[in-house]
């Protein structure tokens, strides 16, 4: 707000001059990373460091076709290869822009469980599980299919809760909690980075680290955000003020 004293002819009077900032609009395109042969098998994958399938690529294809037409002038990438290749893709059909790598976009970590099979998982928990049970005598002995039964319905339990718990971790890995953790500081700095200068913004990120980025732009629950489950070949669209 200023204020200006004007005397014409003598007289003097007061004036107020309203300044207004009018926030600017910008487009945020956030995408996840084509599939690997990983993604393909089953595989807790995490911090391992793998590229695209060919399956991988031709999603990354089919991105970079729906953002063909935006305007971008920002891009993030996880710090990972597939994030890396995907955006790279997507951004042959623009001018060259600044990108940068942020390892906070990361996939969750899975410590232990990275590069084995959701059915070693299954297998092994399970077999755990009902190894456990009956020395603490919680159920009878079961032999040939029950058994088998037994231990598969158990085993899926236990993946079912790794892999959509907000708060369990793998041995030496991340719960999304964490994840998100880390999500909320580059979001800090983001906005940051908008507030300075509004741009269009790219972001190549992953399955669970999207989930926060989504929480946080849709404002929704814990419990909505580990229903999400972004596509490889989608883009998801947000149009924000700053």
């Amino acid at each position: 707000m200023l204020s200006a004293i004007f005397s014409p002819q003598g007289k003097t009077f007061k004036t107020t001059i309203l300044i207004i900032y009018m926030k600017k609009e910008v487009n945020i395109y956030l995408f996840r990373h084509g599939r690997t042969l990983f993604n393909e098998q089953h595989r807790f994958t995490g911090w391992k460091d793998i590229v695209l399938s060919p399956q991988g690529r031709k999603d990354a294809r089919f991105i970079s076709l729906q953002l063909k037409n935006k305007k971008i002038d920002l891009a993030f990438t996880s710090d990972l290869k597939r994030a890396k290749q995907t955006l790279n893709t997507v951004l042959k059909h623009h001018p060259p822009i600044k990108i940068l790598a942020d390892r906070r976009l990361r996939e969750r970590s899975y410590g232990l469980l990275e590069g084995k099979s959701h059915q070693y998982f299954i297998n092994r928990e399970g077999e755990d599980d009902y190894r456990t049970l009956l020395h603490w005598h919680k159920i009878d002995h079961l032999i040939g299919k029950e058994r088998g039964e037994f231990i598969k319905r158990v085993g899926e339990a236990e993946l079912r809760i790794v892999r959509r718990s907000y708060y369990v971790r793998p041995p030496k890995g991340e719960s999304i909690q964490d994840v998100e953790k880390r999500i909320k500081l580059f979001i800090r700095d983001l906005f940051k980075i908008l507030k300075k200068q509004p741009v269009n913004v790219a972001i190549s990120a992953h399955g669970n680290s999207i989930r926060p980025l989504r929480r946080y732009f849709e404002h929704l629950t814990i419990r909505q955000m580990m229903q999400i489950e972004q596509p490889f070949d989608k883009v998801t669209s947000y149009k924000i003020k700053v």
